[in-house]
Protein backbone atom coordinates (compact mmCIF):
# COMPACT_ATOMS: atom_id res chain seq x y z
CA UNK A 1 0.00 0.00 0.00
CA UNK A 2 1.28 3.40 -1.01
CA UNK A 3 2.37 5.41 2.23
CA UNK A 4 0.26 8.15 3.20
CA UNK A 5 2.88 10.82 3.85
CA UNK A 6 2.91 13.23 0.38
CA UNK A 7 5.88 12.23 -1.56
CA UNK A 8 8.25 14.83 -3.49
CA UNK A 9 10.60 14.07 -6.38
CA UNK A 10 13.80 16.50 -6.03
CA UNK A 11 16.48 16.18 -9.20
CA UNK A 12 20.03 16.73 -8.06
CA UNK A 13 18.66 16.28 -4.69
CA UNK A 14 21.41 15.14 -2.78
CA UNK A 15 24.19 17.83 -2.46
CA UNK A 16 23.83 21.86 -2.75
CA UNK A 17 20.59 23.56 -3.38
CA UNK A 18 18.79 20.00 -3.88
CA UNK A 19 19.99 18.41 -0.52
CA UNK A 20 19.07 21.70 1.47
CA UNK A 21 15.69 21.43 -0.31
CA UNK A 22 15.22 17.58 -0.03
CA UNK A 23 15.97 18.19 4.43
CA UNK A 24 13.54 20.50 4.31
CA UNK A 25 11.36 18.61 2.96
CA UNK A 26 11.73 15.57 5.03
CA UNK A 27 11.70 17.82 7.85
CA UNK A 28 8.18 18.85 7.21
CA UNK A 29 7.16 15.34 6.20
CA UNK A 30 7.66 14.22 2.89
CA UNK A 31 8.95 11.23 1.79
CA UNK A 32 11.68 12.44 -1.05
CA UNK A 33 12.96 11.15 -4.01
CA UNK A 34 16.52 11.81 -4.32
CA UNK A 35 17.86 11.97 -8.05
CA UNK A 36 21.53 11.83 -8.41
CA UNK A 37 22.97 11.15 -11.78
CA UNK A 38 26.65 10.14 -10.47
CA UNK A 39 27.08 6.54 -8.64
CA UNK A 40 25.88 6.17 -5.60
CA UNK A 41 28.32 6.51 -2.44
CA UNK A 42 28.76 7.01 1.38
CA UNK A 43 27.73 10.53 0.72
CA UNK A 44 24.46 9.52 -0.45
CA UNK A 45 23.81 6.86 1.49
CA UNK A 46 24.99 9.35 4.52
CA UNK A 47 22.30 11.44 3.76
CA UNK A 48 19.58 8.80 3.32
CA UNK A 49 20.03 8.01 6.71
CA UNK A 50 20.16 11.57 8.00
CA UNK A 51 16.37 12.08 6.14
CA UNK A 52 15.17 8.48 7.44
CA UNK A 53 16.15 9.71 11.09
CA UNK A 54 13.04 12.41 10.19
CA UNK A 55 10.74 9.97 10.28
CA UNK A 56 9.88 9.79 6.61
CA UNK A 57 11.21 7.30 3.91
CA UNK A 58 14.41 8.15 1.18
CA UNK A 59 14.61 6.78 -1.77
CA UNK A 60 17.79 7.33 -3.93
CA UNK A 61 17.51 7.22 -7.68
CA UNK A 62 20.36 7.65 -10.32
CA UNK A 63 19.13 9.08 -13.33
CA UNK A 64 20.17 11.84 -16.03
CA UNK A 65 17.33 14.12 -16.39
CA UNK A 66 18.59 14.75 -20.03
CA UNK A 67 17.62 11.40 -21.24
CA UNK A 68 14.11 10.17 -22.12
CA UNK A 69 14.87 6.38 -20.56
CA UNK A 70 16.49 7.75 -17.37
CA UNK A 71 13.10 10.23 -17.15
CA UNK A 72 11.19 7.24 -17.65
CA UNK A 73 13.36 5.11 -15.10
CA UNK A 74 12.81 8.02 -12.50
CA UNK A 75 9.22 7.88 -12.80
CA UNK A 76 9.17 3.94 -12.69
CA UNK A 77 11.20 3.92 -9.69
CA UNK A 78 9.09 6.47 -7.61
CA UNK A 79 5.45 4.74 -8.60
CA UNK A 80 6.52 1.11 -7.58
CA UNK A 81 6.93 1.74 -3.57
CA UNK A 82 5.64 5.58 -3.42
CA UNK A 83 2.75 5.32 -5.76
CA UNK A 84 2.08 8.90 -6.54
CA UNK A 85 3.35 11.90 -6.50
CA UNK A 86 2.48 15.59 -4.96
CA UNK A 87 5.88 17.45 -5.68
CA UNK A 88 8.47 17.86 -8.30
CA UNK A 89 11.52 19.74 -7.56
CA UNK A 90 13.01 20.56 -10.94
CA UNK A 91 16.46 21.18 -9.33
CA UNK A 92 19.56 19.36 -11.71
CA UNK A 93 21.03 21.84 -13.17
CA UNK A 94 25.04 22.66 -14.65
CA UNK A 95 27.10 25.16 -15.18
CA UNK A 96 29.52 24.59 -18.45
CA UNK A 97 32.61 23.01 -18.02
CA UNK A 98 34.84 25.86 -19.66
CA UNK A 99 33.81 29.30 -19.33
CA UNK A 100 34.09 30.75 -22.07
CA UNK A 101 32.95 33.73 -24.20
CA UNK A 102 30.26 34.09 -26.43
CA UNK A 103 32.34 34.18 -29.38
CA UNK A 104 33.91 31.32 -28.57
CA UNK A 105 31.07 28.92 -26.76
CA UNK A 106 31.10 25.36 -28.27
CA UNK A 107 27.99 23.71 -29.87
CA UNK A 108 29.30 20.74 -27.65
CA UNK A 109 28.95 22.67 -24.13
CA UNK A 110 25.62 24.88 -25.28
CA UNK A 111 23.98 21.32 -25.92
CA UNK A 112 25.14 19.90 -23.12
CA UNK A 113 23.90 22.67 -20.33
CA UNK A 114 20.46 23.31 -22.44
CA UNK A 115 19.61 19.64 -22.73
CA UNK A 116 19.86 19.17 -18.77
CA UNK A 117 19.32 22.40 -17.25
CA UNK A 118 16.29 23.02 -19.66
CA UNK A 119 15.36 20.27 -21.62
CA UNK A 120 15.49 17.54 -19.14
CA UNK A 121 13.26 19.38 -16.84
CA UNK A 122 10.25 20.30 -19.54
CA UNK A 123 9.67 17.14 -20.48
CA UNK A 124 9.91 15.50 -16.68
CA UNK A 125 7.83 18.23 -16.03
CA UNK A 126 5.14 17.18 -19.03
CA UNK A 127 5.62 12.96 -17.01
CA UNK A 128 5.54 14.64 -13.93
CA UNK A 129 1.79 16.94 -14.68
CA UNK A 130 0.17 14.15 -16.71
CA UNK A 131 0.58 11.47 -13.85
CA UNK A 132 -1.05 14.06 -11.05
CA UNK A 133 -3.53 14.72 -13.88
CA UNK A 134 -4.48 10.78 -13.25
CA UNK A 135 -4.23 11.40 -9.78
CA UNK A 136 -6.40 13.91 -9.26
CA UNK A 137 -9.14 11.37 -11.18
CA UNK A 138 -8.83 9.94 -7.52
CA UNK A 139 -8.19 12.80 -5.18
CA UNK A 140 -9.66 15.64 -7.31
CA UNK A 141 -9.26 18.23 -4.24
CA UNK A 142 -5.81 17.19 -3.22
CA UNK A 143 -3.28 20.24 -4.23
CA UNK A 144 -0.54 19.00 -6.32
CA UNK A 145 2.76 21.45 -7.42
CA UNK A 146 5.96 22.01 -9.51
CA UNK A 147 8.77 23.80 -8.35
CA UNK A 148 11.61 24.93 -10.98
CA UNK A 149 14.84 26.23 -9.46
CA UNK A 150 16.02 29.14 -11.56
CA UNK A 151 18.53 31.32 -10.69
CA UNK A 152 19.50 35.22 -10.84
CA UNK A 153 21.08 34.64 -14.29
CA UNK A 154 17.60 34.31 -15.70
CA UNK A 155 18.03 38.30 -16.46
CA UNK A 156 22.14 38.69 -15.23
CA UNK A 157 24.22 38.98 -18.36
CA UNK A 158 27.58 36.82 -17.69
CA UNK A 159 28.96 36.40 -21.64
CA UNK A 160 31.73 33.77 -20.73
CA UNK A 161 28.41 31.45 -19.46
CA UNK A 162 25.78 32.53 -22.10
CA UNK A 163 24.33 28.96 -22.04
CA UNK A 164 23.63 28.60 -18.63
CA UNK A 165 22.14 32.08 -19.04
CA UNK A 166 19.97 30.99 -21.44
CA UNK A 167 18.97 27.95 -20.01
CA UNK A 168 17.71 29.60 -17.13
CA UNK A 169 16.05 32.63 -18.92
CA UNK A 170 14.22 29.61 -20.86
CA UNK A 171 12.97 27.90 -17.34
CA UNK A 172 11.76 31.29 -16.35
CA UNK A 173 9.17 30.50 -19.10
CA UNK A 174 8.68 26.94 -18.57
CA UNK A 175 7.26 27.72 -15.24
CA UNK A 176 5.06 30.35 -17.01
CA UNK A 177 3.46 28.12 -19.67
CA UNK A 178 2.77 24.99 -17.37
CA UNK A 179 1.96 27.75 -14.69
CA UNK A 180 -0.81 28.22 -16.78
CA UNK A 181 -1.65 25.43 -18.52
CA UNK A 182 -2.07 23.49 -15.40
CA UNK A 183 -3.64 26.41 -12.85
CA UNK A 184 -7.06 25.71 -12.82
CA UNK A 185 -5.96 22.12 -11.90
CA UNK A 186 -4.73 22.69 -8.85
CA UNK A 187 -1.69 21.62 -9.54
CA UNK A 188 0.49 25.01 -8.96
CA UNK A 189 3.62 25.87 -10.64
CA UNK A 190 5.88 28.04 -9.07
CA UNK A 191 9.97 29.19 -9.40
CA UNK A 192 12.23 29.67 -6.78
CA UNK A 193 14.90 32.04 -8.26
CA UNK A 194 18.26 31.74 -5.61
CA UNK A 195 21.28 34.58 -6.12
CA UNK A 196 24.83 34.06 -5.47
CA UNK A 197 24.59 30.51 -3.02
CA UNK A 198 27.21 28.41 -1.39
CA UNK A 199 27.62 25.07 -3.82
CA UNK A 200 29.91 23.00 -5.53
CA UNK A 201 28.54 25.11 -8.93
CA UNK A 202 30.26 28.32 -7.31
CA UNK A 203 32.81 26.73 -5.18
CA UNK A 204 35.52 27.98 -7.78
CA UNK A 205 34.55 31.50 -8.01
CA UNK A 206 34.09 32.05 -4.43
CA UNK A 207 37.01 34.45 -3.77
CA UNK A 208 35.05 36.78 -6.38
CA UNK A 209 31.79 36.73 -4.61
CA UNK A 210 33.89 37.17 -1.48
CA UNK A 211 34.65 40.78 -2.46
CA UNK A 212 31.68 41.59 -4.59
CA UNK A 213 29.15 40.76 -1.45
CA UNK A 214 31.28 42.45 1.05
CA UNK A 215 31.44 45.72 -1.53
CA UNK A 216 27.83 45.40 -1.50
CA UNK A 217 26.39 43.24 -4.28
CA UNK A 218 23.36 42.31 -2.05
CA UNK A 219 21.87 44.18 0.40
CA UNK A 220 22.15 41.26 2.62
CA UNK A 221 26.02 40.89 2.94
CA UNK A 222 26.37 37.29 3.27
CA UNK A 223 26.22 33.97 0.52
CA UNK A 224 23.01 32.37 -0.01
CA UNK A 225 22.83 29.04 1.76
CA UNK A 226 20.90 25.48 0.57
CA UNK A 227 18.85 26.07 3.52
CA UNK A 228 17.50 29.28 2.48
CA UNK A 229 15.92 28.05 -0.76
CA UNK A 230 14.77 24.62 0.62
CA UNK A 231 12.70 27.00 3.44
CA UNK A 232 11.14 28.53 0.62
CA UNK A 233 10.55 25.76 -1.30
CA UNK A 234 8.25 25.00 2.36
CA UNK A 235 6.29 28.09 2.10
CA UNK A 236 5.07 27.28 -1.72
CA UNK A 237 4.30 23.66 -0.19
CA UNK A 238 2.04 24.37 2.86
CA UNK A 239 -0.01 26.26 0.24
CA UNK A 240 1.07 29.87 1.12
CA UNK A 241 1.25 31.14 -2.55
CA UNK A 242 -1.79 28.46 -4.25
CA UNK A 243 -3.48 31.46 -5.89
CA UNK A 244 -0.29 32.93 -6.86
CA UNK A 245 0.40 30.66 -10.40
CA UNK A 246 3.72 31.25 -11.37
CA UNK A 247 5.16 33.43 -8.94
CA UNK A 248 8.64 33.76 -8.91
CA UNK A 249 10.29 33.86 -5.70
CA UNK A 250 13.77 35.79 -5.26
CA UNK A 251 16.03 34.05 -2.75
CA UNK A 252 18.82 36.43 -3.14
CA UNK A 253 20.11 38.56 -0.44
CA UNK A 254 18.23 41.33 -2.24
CA UNK A 255 20.09 41.13 -5.50
CA UNK A 256 17.36 41.78 -7.63
CA UNK A 257 16.51 45.42 -5.84
CA UNK A 258 17.60 47.64 -8.28
CA UNK A 259 19.96 50.23 -6.06
CA UNK A 260 21.80 53.31 -6.58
Amino acid sequence: MADKRPVAIITGGTRGIGKGISLALAGIGYDVVINHVSPAGDAVAALKNEIETLGVRCLPVQANVSVKEDRDKLIAETKEPFGGCDLLVNNAGVAPNQRLSILETTEESYDRVMDINLKGPFFLSQLVANWMLEQKKSHPDKPYRIINIGSISAYTSSPNRGEYCISKAGMGMMTQLFADQLANENIGVFEIRPGVTETDMTGVVKEKYDKLIADGLTPIKRWGKPYDIGQAAVAIVEGRLDFSPGQVINVDGGFHLRRL
